[in-house]
């Protein structure tokens, strides 16, 4: 959410943004909400003009009456009446027109970085950098269900039957690997600095509203019938959420956390070969990293949290390619976003694995999360998250990448302390 001082003051910059992130729809409500910040503002004017003016009157009236001024007196009585009365009615209008300027900033887009690329849906993001080389083999990659039913490794049909499309059941090996993947990136992004947490899987509506925007929220949350809880669709949400109505002391930031945590998401309009198997789920784990930070040093973190997923991908043997964001595919508290991008041989092309995200200080200016420096003085916070592995998304990436021709797919180093010291899935 944007300061409303400065849509106030730069309505034409934000304006451009808007037609920037091509949601032209969006610009009446610009100088709608400056007109409705104007109304408040001159009401709350108002009510504090009348108050002072009605505390200032109504100490007349016992003078009055002590002088013996009896209608003198009932006059100013029935003046204080009627500023009571213009009062009750500044008191009834005024949160309305808050609330209508609220909602409306809730749905103005975030000020993107200049660096980011116009361009009108993720078809026009552009690619950065490639890391290791992208191999196809001699022979056929199966389908990534296919080579987890050779293993006895996943259960669709079982799944479907309990709790319907979109989940699955992962077995022996298979489901091994998802929690080796799982435990090894946690370890990984400890020894990187960052502090480990499990989040709660659920959070309030005020959480849910300060960390996406509603069509977000209605794409992704499923709610808890007759309670104000929502299932997370990532533990950002949480994490973030954690320091809500905080204000943090300058000299404990940064605030580095990896969380894990099951995740949960509606999932809708998901269609075609690519959105079967485990590729678009209801129902997944993932290990995530968000970063709290002053507003100088959050360019800083942002490159080093998609690096981190980089390496971390890469030391799994897995070609990995970055690529920006343009303005189009961001979403609306986004300044700035990467996706990581995973090599499918079988695909011959790559798919997202993660996404990294600087969302300025929109989400701490919803939430409320606040830095105090040395002199005293408060000033909002960057958020800034990361996905450090999504299995089992991934394990369609690990599998392709390190199947063998006789069927068997090899550990690489790094992760044969998770499987027990085991060099191949037999």
């Amino acid at each position: 959410m944007l300061d409303m001082k400065f849509v106030r003051e730069n309505p034409d910059i934000v304006k451009e943004n808007i037609k920037k992130k091509f949601q032209d729809a969006k610009l009446p409500l610009v100088d709608e909400v400056i007109e409705l910040d104007k109304k408040a503002r001159a009401l709350k004017q108002e009510g504090d003009d009348l108050r002072s003016e009605k505390n200032k009157v109504s100490k007349e009236i016992g003078a009055l009456m002590s002088q013996g001024k009896k209608e003198e007196a009932e006059a100013v009585k029935a003046k204080v009446a009627e500023i009571a009365k213009r009062l009750e009615e500044i008191k009834n209008e005024e949160p309305e027109v808050q609330e209508r300027v609220t909602k409306i900033m809730m749905t103005i887009p975030n000020i993107i970085d200049p660096s980011v690329p116009v361009g009108k849906d993720d078809t026009e993001n552009v690619e950065i950098e490639r890391f290791g080389e992208p191999v196809v083999p001699n022979f056929e990659i199966p389908y990534h269900t296919e080579i987890m039913e050779k293993f006895n490794g996943i259960d669709l049909d079982a799944a479907r039957d309990v709790a319907g499309n979109g989940f699955y059941y992962l077995m022996g090996d298979i489901a091994r690997l998802h929690s080796a993947v799982i435990a090894y990136a946690r370890d990984f992004m400890i020894n990187r600095g960052f502090t480990y947490c499990v989040p709660p899987f659920m959070i309030r509506s005020n959480v849910v509203t300060g960390v996406m925007s509603f069509a977000e929220m209605d794409a992704m949350m499923y709610k808890i019938e007759g309670e104000d809880l929502y299932l997370i669709g990532t533990s950002e949400h949480s994490m973030i959420g954690k320091f809500i109505d905080k204000i943090i002391d300058e000299k404990e930031l940064p605030k580095t956390l990896t969380s894990y945590s099951p995740c949960f998401r509606k999932e809708k309009g998901a269609h075609g070969i690519e959105e079967r198997g485990v590729y678009r789920i209801h129902q997944f784990e993932k290990q995530e990293m968000i970063v709290v930070c002053k507003p100088e040093d959050s360019k800083m973190w942002f490159d080093k949290l998609w690096q981190n997923t980089v390496d971390l991908f890469r030391t799994l043997d897995i070609p990995v390619r970055t690529l920006e964001c343009c303005s189009g595919d961001l979403a609306d508290l986004k300044v700035k976003s990467i996706d990581v991008e995973a090599w499918s041989p079988r695909q011959k092309k790559y798919f997202e694995v993660g996404s990294c995200s600087n969302l300025g200080d929109a989400q701490a200016r919803r939430l409320k999360i606040r830095i105090k420096d040395e002199n005293g003085d408060k000033y909002f916070a960057h958020t800034l998250n990361n996905t450090v592995v999504a299995p089992p998304r991934m394990l369609i990436a690990f599998l392709e990448n390190n199947l063998n021709a006789d069927g068997t797919v090899n550990i690489p180093e790094a992760l044969r302390p998770y499987m027990g010291g085991m060099e191949k899935i037999q």
